[in-house]
């Protein structure tokens, strides 16, 4: 019997002893991150699938996984061999696993799950779908509580300041914006549980969480005082003294519950529905008044100032910098055949992460690496392993998406470079998802445009291909924060709502991309920022400014595809990276610079 059968037979064996007929064992935490700590990977303790989004079901005779497109592969392979079956959410014929639940189960039945990590809205559709039904919802056990016996502890990496220049607006700046947003929203408390909005507004950052320079807290905020729960000896009594002065107290992490459950009748608290979980939620005495709007701070962060963006365009020039490091590197090893041993997608990780880390304000990688070779590029979240990865050789194309941390910014960006003589259909593709990237960059827009209308402008070259791709084209992205970041995303699957209006400072990903299924896959991706354009008769326009700093692979490209004013574009763009960089490089990056922002010329 495999380890994960093993744990399978465990949960049922916890979920007799608590009267329950299905367990839901979702990838969440008490925050809602999107990268979870080790303590809260029961999913995939349990199934043994490692991607970063999924949902395990068990019932008495039947264990499903259901995970998107993204991972279809990636669970098939790992899930091989076990009794969990892979429910591809998405398919026609997938039920999600809410109508699964509410189809298969009957009156009088009752499913399980930790609310302490079930979010509020998915609880609230949970028991939409199973109460009509006669099926109980049972959110207090945590069934891996009794079978996980080695269950990590919650990590304890210290919380630090983060300080000027970096961080541009002060703690009581940020606070009294906040109590602002309150006081307009009639509210006496309000409760965070996000960890990118506690981080933002406390001027705080941690390493609880791979890749976000984020820590566990809660936070309380009151008109005359905040309340910040993180664990025992987290924050050190030098830091204590410091957020004091701006009247923040520390409480235990775990202190939050009975905070909240002491909160009086004639308190209004504010809390946002989206960013809380249920378990949390029912903590707090019901007939507390209570005000479910978005959390101030999602709002507020989103906007950078001009502070924050001059400090983010030294991120991506120390970025761009490493980048040309890079790919003189690779140039050498793949296409001057100077490696004495094979260059494979694991080799690209390690190499593209070492020169970022030689930049002064380097922190972390932002995400982990995606480097894919022709086939494996037409997964758009591929991560290659020791156990099954390409080698970087023959003809084709290799896709690179990459990030990091800096203290001054988080970068994500995403380049397409040929290995040997790419084919005239890769080229094809290649220009086509270039000009939908042009077109978004070049786009001006009036100002709170909901996001996910910007997405057609992206889309229309690839359209008129005839092609389509399935993930969005755009992700805000945080300062020093989290490399996905709301409120904004640009696209057109996502419901156009008050809080996706694109105002000035929000960066965003321009991400248009193409993928062959076994054959290869395009993306190219810049971050770009909202910045004011015209204020005229008929009001305030915005447009982008293009943050990203790194040549585009001229080599890729068919030009008879191309108009005039994009290959202007273009040149533009490489003059403008070429300016920009060149005083951070030198030798061998410096020459790869100049030689890929050279002026695409039509002969």
């Amino acid at each position: 019997m495999s380890s994960t059968d093993t744990r399978i037979a465990q949960l049922r064996e916890a979920m007799r002893r608590l009267a329950l007929d299905a367990c839901i064992v979702p990838s969440a935490d008490p925050h809602l991150s999107e990268y979870l700590p080790e303590r809260w990977q029961g999913r995939q303790w349990l199934s043994g699938f490692t991607g970063s989004v999924g949902t395990l079901v068990v019932t008495a005779d039947f264990a499903g996984l259901w995970v998107d497109s993204r991972y279809w592969v990636q669970a098939e392979a790992q899930l091989s061999g076990s009794c969990v079956q892979l429910m591809k959410t998405g398919a026609a014929a997938t039920p999600s696993h809410v109508d699964w639940l509410a189809q298969q189960l009957s009156s009088g039945q009752r499913v399980g799950v930790d609310g302490q990590v079930l979010g509020l809205a998915a609880f609230r559709a949970l028991s939409a779908a199973l109460a009509p039904r006669g099926i109980a919802l049972d959110i207090q056990a945590d069934p891996l509580s009794d079978i996980w016996t080695d269950r990590p502890a919650l990590p304890e990496a210290p919380i630090t300041e983060h300080t000027a220049p970096y961080a541009c607006v002060s703690r009581a700046d940020k606070l009294a914006q906040v109590r602002q947003a309150m006081r307009a929203k009639r509210a006496d408390v309000h409760f965070l549980c996000t960890l990118d909005d506690i981080a933002w507004l406390f001027n705080l950052r941690g390493a609880d969480v791979s890749y976000n320079p984020v820590f566990l807290a809660f936070a309380l905020i009151t008109e005359d005082n905040a309340t910040l729960f993180v664990g025992e000896g987290k924050i050190d009594e030098a830091l204590q003294t410091v957020l004091a002065t701006d009247g923040v107290d520390v409480a235990s992490y775990d202190q939050v519950s009975e905070a909240l459950g002491s909160l009086e009748l004639d308190q209004t608290l504010l809390i946002d529905p989206s960013r809380v979980t249920c378990g949390v939620f029912h903590a707090m005495n019901p007939e507390v008044p209570r005000i479910e709007d978005i959390n101030p701070s999602t709002l507020l962060k989103s906007r950078k100032t001009d502070a924050e963006l001059a400090q983010v365009r030294i991120a991506m020039e120390q970025d761009g910098a490493a980048l040309c490091e890079f790919f003189a590197w690779y140039e050498r090893a793949v296409n001057g055949g100077e490696r004495d041993e094979p260059v494979t997608e694991l080799t690209i990780d390690e190499q593209i992460t070492a020169a970022r880390a030689r930049q002064a304000d380097y922190v972390s990688p932002s995400f982990a690496t995606i480097a894919g070779f022709n086939a494996n590029g037409a997964m758009p979240h591929y991560r290659a392993t020791p156990e099954s990865h390409a080698v970087i050789e023959g003809d084709g194309l290799l896709l690179i998406d990459s990030g990091a941390q800096y203290l001054s910014g988080t970068t994500d960006i995403t380049r397409v470079v040929a290995v040997g003589t790419p084919s005239a259909d890769q080229k094809v593709d290649f220009t086509l998802v270039l000009k939908g990237m042009i077109a978004l960059s070049r786009a001006s827009f009036p100002r709170g445009t909901p996001s996910p209308m910007l997405d057609a402008i992206a889309r229309a070259p690839i359209w008129q291909g005839g092609v389509e791709y399935g993930h969005g084209t755009g992700h805000g992205v945080g300062y020093f924060l989290n490399v996905h970041e709301g409120p904004q995303v640009i696209s057109y699957r996502a419901a156009p709502g008050l809080h996706t209006a694109m105002e000035p400072g929000m960066i965003t990903s321009n991400e248009p991309g193409i993928y062959r299924a076994g054959r290869w896959g395009v993306r190219i991706e810049n971050l770009v920022a909202n910045r004011p354009w015209l204020d005229g008769e008929f009001g305030e326009f915005l447009c982008f400014e293009t943050l990203t700093l790194c040549p585009i692979d001229v080599r890729c490209i068919d030009v008879t595809l191309l108009r005039e004013d994009e290959i202007a574009w273009l040149n533009d763009y490489h003059r403008m990276v070429r300016d920009r960089l060149s005083p951070r490089v030198e030798g061998e990056a410096l020459a790869w610079l100049h030689a890929h922002t050279e002026p695409l010329l039509v002969s």
